[in-house]
């Protein structure tokens, strides 16, 4: 028999709503840009991150804004 350890990792809390603040201030932005832009939606829009530092994280949100007309 092999035995394995496995580390169990627990959730910092403080730091998932920071993050997630992060997100829907970077998603906001994204909104006010494509709003300056005249556009009515943004479509294809996604969320990146990367480590800039040892302790610091940035999120990025991105799409391509558009004006929406309904079809007739």
């Amino acid at each position: 028999m092999v035995q394995v350890s496995v580390p169990c990792l627990g959730e910092i809390k403080e730091y998932v709503q920071m993050m997630q603040e992060s997100r829907n201030e970077a998603l906001e932005r994204c909104i006010d840009h494509a709003r300056e832009m005249g556009a009515n939606a943004i479509i294809s829009a996604r969320f990146d991150s990367d480590a800039i530092s040892d302790i610091m994280q940035e999120i990025l949100a991105y799409g391509t804004a558009v004006v929406a007309q309904p079809v007739e």
